[in-house]
């Protein structure tokens, strides 16, 4: 290892670090500038073969910093892209599994509630099912269904009632 570089590497570390932290908080926020600033340092330590520091050595460092902040605001807003796409998708894919306006659900619950209506209809005595069959699935007013059961008005009411309790 050259001694030389080392010294030197130091040297810019103390002199330069602060300020570029200043800088790509500026770019990036507080919670990525110092990474940054270490990736550049890392960087320059890993050219250390292949690298002359010289006289525009601060300008290398302001100008690497300001690429590296610019990835990672790249990244970020692919991040950011992904996320508010991702959540559209989900957004999407609840408010079509959502039951109101999903119609095959709509049709399965429909369905089950069909199901338990007519179980509960079937349950009732002879004279009640008949009477709300014919008032509630084949829309008759209790006047007709009287007159067609050959029953007076007060029994059809007297039966509904009944039922509508069940």
């Amino acid at each position: 290892m050259n001694k030389n570089f080392e010294l030197t590497y130091k040297a810019l570390f103390r002199r330069y670090y602060p300020s570029l932290i200043f800088y790509a908080i500026r770019l990036v926020g507080d919670e990525e500038a110092e990474d940054v600033v270490q990736d550049v340092f890392v960087e320059l330590w890993k050219r250390k073969d292949s690298i002359e520091i010289g006289d525009q050595i601060q300008a290398f460092l302001y100008r690497s910093v300001y690429t590296r902040c610019l990835n990672v605001l790249k990244h970020r807003n692919i991040e950011e892209g992904y996320c508010a796409a991702m959540e559209e998708i989900n957004q999407k894919r609840a408010e079509f599994y959502q039951p109101d306006n999903n119609e095959v659900i709509r049709k399965i619950e429909d369905r089950e509630l069909r199901k338990e209506i007519y179980d509960a209809i079937n349950e009732l005595p002879d004279k009640c099912k008949e009477v709300f069959k014919l008032s509630y699935l084949h829309d008759m007013k209790n006047k007709e269904i009287a007159d067609i059961l050959g029953v007076s008005l007060r029994t059809v009411e007297a039966h509904m009632y009944k039922a509508l309790n069940i």
